[in-house]
């Protein structure tokens, strides 16, 4: 027999990949953090001697949840500025309060506050797009969890920088300190076409060549953006991001709810990725990602909560319902996205368009062990037919009993192991305070 450091049970393995797969009965072999092996239950127990065993009899077992786009420290914003349109939430509530209580702490704390949410979600890894993208590297490299960090840049000062070129030295400072960091990855994070200059886009556009990482970026996000820039510019943002050459396989564009069948087209070439956040965008009433017309012209679709400020969640078994059924109604057609076809999304897709679907979304040999096991022995997900079909239409977060990264066991029966549950939430309170009162004045 082999021995290895752990062997873990399911009632069902959905690897992902080959899609629509559900293997019944199943094992994954772990070891040194990695899949060894995908194999049937009597196998895997005379085949491998495990130091641990974890049984889950009831469970379906995934591939960990890739947020692909949020702002974790923003969740100390959750609630705060509510029922509001994209552009009056901005200017009037949030950017003041950023200004004001923005520093490392806050973003160390808010941060600490997503992981939680995020592990107990089932997530796995997740794409920030924040300020001191240092803190939040730190941060989620201590917790255990996968994370791609933006670098960000924006054309007005904030706590963490005041110009392009600190913005852009701050962010490849961070870049070169976790390179090789088998947690962190980054990106380049322009916040979006009408906050970001050509001259700063070209820039990143040259850095993203040469350093071989993305650019994450909100684009095409309302019909407002779209005229504005058409206003100022006479062009729409894609267009404008084109003739910058920004246009690749490295541009990873959030929301998207407004495109025309040409850009479709030109981004389909490009080799592109997009990040649907239907909560987000239903929430601020953005307008809707055709997710069904962008996936047949061939686009790799992703799926994030955007930020807790604006969602009000990092539930991504809840964002994958509502894309869902948001797909199926946009689309007029009831097989448009499909359970299995969601999950692929939440997982796999994230994967490739962070670039890093070599080592992580799937269930895989070889691949990271990032694994999420969801219970479905419960009134709620009875009588069970599908476990897909039940994982994606009628479970939720709370469900998720544990979590592992590269082979951590980060969530165990509900419990945080690498987080403070009530430090967090202490924290968390104190932010609430002290936010309270610097809106008032006081």
């Amino acid at each position: 027999m082999h021995e290895i450091d752990t062997l873990i049970q399911g009632r069902w393995i959905v690897p992902v990949e080959p899609e629509g797969t559900t293997l019944e009965d199943h094992c994954l072999a772990v070891h040194e953090g990695r899949i060894l092996e995908v194999l049937p239950a009597p196998a895997a127990q005379e085949k491998y001697l495990a130091r641990t065993v974890n049984r889950l009899d009831s469970h379906v077992l995934t591939p960990g949840f890739i947020n692909a786009h949020t702002h974790a420290a923003m969740s100390l914003m959750r609630g705060l500025a509510d029922d509001l349109p994209l552009m009056e939430w901005l200017n009037q509530h949030i950017w003041p309060v950023e200004s004001r209580c923005v520093n490392d702490e806050f973003v160390h704390d808010g941060v600490q506050l997503a992981i939680a949410e995020m592990l107990r979600g089932g997530t796995t890894c997740f794409n920030d797009m924040y300020f001191f993208p240092e803190v939040t590297a730190r941060t989620a490299d201590m917790a255990g969890i996968r994370a791609c960090v933006g670098l960000i840049v924006i054309d007005f000062p904030t706590p963490w920088a005041s110009t392009p070129d600190e913005y852009l030295a701050k962010g490849l400072a961070v870049h070169d300190r976790f390179r090789g960091n088998p947690l962190v990855h980054s990106m380049f994070a322009p916040h979006a076409p009408y906050s970001v200059s050509d001259d700063s886009l070209e820039r990143i556009r040259i850095l993203s060549d040469e350093l071989e990482i993305g650019i994450h970026i909100h684009l095409h996000e309302t019909a407002d953006e779209v005229q504005q820039a058409v206003e100022k510019n006479g062009m729409r943002p894609l267009e404008r991001l084109r003739r910058l050459g920004l246009l690749s396989p490295s541009l990873l564009a959030v929301h998207m709810t407004r495109l025309q069948e040409e850009e479709i087209r030109l981004f389909a070439d490009a080799g592109a990725s997009i990040v649907h956040c239907p909560e987000s965008n239903l929430k601020l009433a953005s307008g809707f990602c055709e997710v069904r017309r962008l996936e047949d012209a061939g686009i790799t679709i992703a799926l994030g909560t955007d930020g807790a400020a604006s969602n009000n969640d990092q539930d991504m078994l809840g964002e994958a319902r509502t894309a869902a059924l948001l797909g199926k109604a946009i689309a007029g057609d009831a097989s448009a996205l499909p359970a299995h076809r969601v999950l692929r999304m939440a997982t796999l897709h994230g994967a490739k368009a962070l670039g890093i679907a070599d080592m992580t979304g799937s269930l895989e040999p070889g691949k990271w062990a990032d694994i999420t096991a969801i219970g479905l022995d419960h009134i709620e997900t009875q009588p069970l037919y599908d476990p897909v079909s039940q994982l994606i239409y009628a479970s939720g977060r709370d469900k998720v009993t544990d979590v592992w990264v590269a082979g951590q066991h980060l969530l165990k029966e509900r419990t945080l192991t690498t987080l403070d549950k009530d430090e967090i939430l202490s924290r968390a309170r104190g932010w609430q305070t002290r936010i309270r009162h610097s809106e008032d004045g006081t």
